[in-house]
């Protein structure tokens, strides 16, 4: 973790609501993924013999005896399974290890639809979609082919981590129900390439829409929304500030612990112009980098000014998708800061096994990683990173553009 960077490249198109998740990025090198048995199972010996050896501590939540009870049940169902479903029964395996630093890649060609899909309550709605598929967006999904989405998502949920805490799933479920390679592997859908989403508009009409893997690989996703909220905006920059004049406060959306320099830079230039009463720092779409960068060159320039560091003037804007080194950064705000955290609570827990390398499968290519450290970021017995102020987004505050968690800042006394 903290040093390793996560970066996401999206074989399934990164949700507007950043809900992309690093299981499905792309890989280094091209795989060759129509092996014989004998191949595929080669594959799984070097992931059985090497993961338990890389790994820091493989064993801290499943049993070896377990894992190697389903390693050699994978094994024997393999003359009967087709590309996609050995590489899911694989990460089915890697999954048991149980930290969400250890995981087997996605292939290059894992067949993403051009859809969104994002959770707001027991609804999945579909938040963004390519124009072939405009008629799509904000309905309720039902079915994914035969299987309701609860079902679809429980298949979905078995290929991640159990270890870490609840929100981390969804964010890792919403990708896998618009991966074509992932519907296909759980036996959801009988074509990689295609898939009928049952769905319900809000007038209470119901209609079913076939979704092909090809289109949309180019085009330009459109949004439930009018007019995007702050944290929502496409931008090139990793730290971005503005300065909200009505509400005293200076917005800095941060999407990665790299690069800070360029924006703390600009950061300390505008609330030296603009005295703000308040200062926020968005950590919601943040995916990681080095958390020892991010602490000596964000948090502790913003800890060493009086006018910003007290109570009421310094807020910390967290989600599930908060991850990596970017939910240790908020986990320090806390500790060294006066920072109130608003949101949603982090993912990922803050003690765990982190810090990812990796190595590659010698016959199909795919990449394996595994966690090399434990890193410790909170004590007391709760293992979790829990808003001060938590704040839920509605679906009907999602499609009208509302970001509830930033205008909460402002009105805080």
């Amino acid at each position: 973790m903290g040093k390793t960077l996560l970066i996401v490249l999206g074989v399934a198109v990164l949700s507007a609501a950043g809900l992309g998740v690093w299981w499905f990025s792309r890989p280094p090198a091209p795989q060759r993924l129509h092996l014989t048995t004998d191949q595929w199972r080669a594959d799984l010996r070097f992931l059985v013999r090497e993961l338990p050896k890389r790994h820091a501590n493989a064993f801290h939540f499943t049993s070896q005896a377990a894992f190697e009870k389903a390693a050699a049940d994978l094994d024997a169902k393999l003359p009967q399974l087709n590309a996609d479903e050995t590489w899911i029964g694989m990460q089915r395996l890697v999954s048991l290890i149980d930290d969400a630093h250890t995981y087997l890649q996605t292939p290059h060609d894992a067949a993403g639809f051009a859809l969104d899909i994002a959770r707001f309550g027991d609804e999945y709605r579909v938040v963004d979609a390519d124009p072939a598929y405009a008629g799509m967006l904000g309905t309720r999904v039902l079915k994914i082919g035969n299987a309701t989405v609860e079902q679809a998502a429980s298949s979905c949920k078995e290929l991640f981590s159990r270890d870490e805490n609840p929100p981390l799933s969804d964010t890792f479920i919403a990708d896998c129900l618009t991966t074509g390679a992932a519907l296909h592997g759980l036996g959801i859908t009988v074509d990689r390439n295609s898939a009928t989403y049952t769905v319900r508009d809000d007038s209470a009409k119901e209609f079913t829409a076939e979704v092909h893997a090809e289109i949309g690989s180019a085009a330009k996703l459109v949004n439930s929304y009018k007019d995007p909220p702050l944290y929502l905006k496409d931008s090139d920059n990793k730290f971005d500030c503005q300065y909200l004049e009505q509400g005293q406060t200076l917005y800095c959306n941060v999407r990665a612990i790299r690069e800070r320099k360029p924006g703390v830079a600009e950061m300390m230039k505008l609330i030296e112009q603009h005295h703000p009463a308040r200062l926020a720092i968005d950590l919601r779409r943040n995916r990681g980098g080095d958390y020892t960068e991010g602490e000596s060159e964000m948090i502790h320039p913003i800890r060493d000014l009086p006018s910003i560091n007290s109570r009421g003037h310094l807020f910390v804007l967290i989600g599930p998708d908060t991850f990596s080194a970017a939910m240790n950064n908020a986990a320090q705000f806390r500790q060294q800061t006066a920072a109130i955290l608003v949101g949603q609570e982090i993912g990922e827990k803050p003690n765990s096994y982190q810090e990812a390398d990796s190595t590659m499968l010698p016959n199909s290519h795919l990449t394996l990683h595994y966690s090399i450290k434990y890193y410790k970021f909170v004590d007391g017995s709760e293992n979790a990173i829990r808003p001060d102020q938590e704040i839920i987004p509605t679906w009907d505050e999602y499609k009208a553009g509302i970001d509830r968690v930033l205008d909460w800042v402002p009105a805080y006394k």
